[in-house]
């Protein structure tokens, strides 16, 4: 039975649209669902840092240094999501383009 073959750009924009998508498609289930997951928990650190700077600026401090846990988590969460997306658009066109 032979493999069906894929469209590289549809799965390119299925992980541009939500990262790990593209691998879903592609047959890469594991690897898509580890995306997910790894995505997620970069949401939850960029949010966490967006709350803390959220209540720095609106004067509702809660512990000394939250403005730089605050910059710190949101730059870290924003440069692993970032890296994250790129990295699995690229996985999802050169996987599918391979088979």
């Amino acid at each position: 039975m032979s493999e069906e073959v894929k469209n590289p750009g549809l799965a390119a924009v299925l992980s541009f649209v939500f990262n790990g998508l593209g691998q879903l498609y592609n047959g890469q289930l594991i690897k898509g669902l580890a995306i997910i997951f790894i995505s997620t928990l970069n949401m939850l650190i960029f949010m966490a840092g967006s709350i803390l700077i959220g209540f720095w600026v609106l004067n509702k401090v809660v512990f000394a240094g939250q403005l730089v846990w605050g910059v710190a988590l949101f730059c870290i969460g924003l440069f692993f999501i970032c890296a994250l997306g790129i990295y699995s658009i690229l996985d999802a066109y050169r996987v599918s383009a391979k088979k």
